[in-house]
């Protein structure tokens, strides 16, 4: 029989940072934190922080990240204020050590229930079958297309045996073509908005939707 003692669940330390990531959820959707993500709030903020307005985006990218709330404006205010190549390099920091918590968190919390409720589905036993024979090219491949719910796979993959730093390293490098899109649309549009030329900002609007399209032309290719 399981022993569900109110004295011995409440000194699991998992109830208590499930407890913490829905406190910072309720804060973010109820709080004053919420107009943080909204991007010209948000893009007003970190240049009023100056040099520390990359700790902050930073610190709001990797949070948001962490708790599965989607970071596609992130990058974009990232291009608005640190341009494109900086802004890129701090977009792709931001989301992989998100990434990172999520998956840890994913791994700590989740594993045995998610085990025990998923793991003789067939899509989840492809899943760590394709892990288990070449991980890191996996990440890369899934990490790829813009268009992959991000946030979902960091849970994803929290749930199965993969080591994480191949977990880490696919990430950081699988996530660049993207945010590239991403940071120059952030950035040509802030041109634009300035009442520069708009014809970069439609070139990055291609670059995303080629990038987008690409993995499926991919499978359509193949035999």
């Amino acid at each position: 029989m399981i022993n569900r003692s109110p004295a011995k669940f409440l000194k699991n330390p998992r109830f208590w940072m499930a407890i913490a990531l829905l406190f910072f959820l309720l804060l973010c959707i109820f709080s004053p934190l919420k107009v943080l993500f909204d991007p010209i709030v948000l893009t007003q903020q970190i240049k009023s922080w100056g040099n520390w307005g990359i700790f902050l985006f930073l610190l709001i990218f990797t949070a948001a990240t962490a708790v599965g709330i989607p970071g596609v404006m992130f990058p974009i205010v990232a291009g608005a204020v640190f341009g494109l190549v900086w802004g890129t390099f701090w977009s792709v920091v931001g989301a992989t050590l998100g990434a990172i918590a999520a998956f840890w968190t994913a791994r700590y919390l989740l594993h045995d229930w998610a085990k025990r409720r998923f793991g003789e589905h067939p899509a989840l036993m492809r899943f760590n079958q394709a892990i288990a024979r070449q991980p890191l090219t996996f990440v890369l491949a899934v990490r790829f297309a813009p268009i992959s719910p991000f946030t979902v796979v960091n849970f994803l993959f929290g749930l199965t045996p993969i080591n994480w730093f191949p977990y880490a390293v696919g990430t950081f490098l699988g996530i660049i073509p993207g945010m590239i899109a991403y940071v120059w649309v952030g950035a040509t549009g802030e041109s634009v908005l300035r009442g520069g030329d708009r014809f970069p900002f439609f070139l990055a609007l291609s670059f995303l939707a080629l990038l987008s399209f690409l993995p499926i032309l991919a499978r359509k290719k193949k035999p």
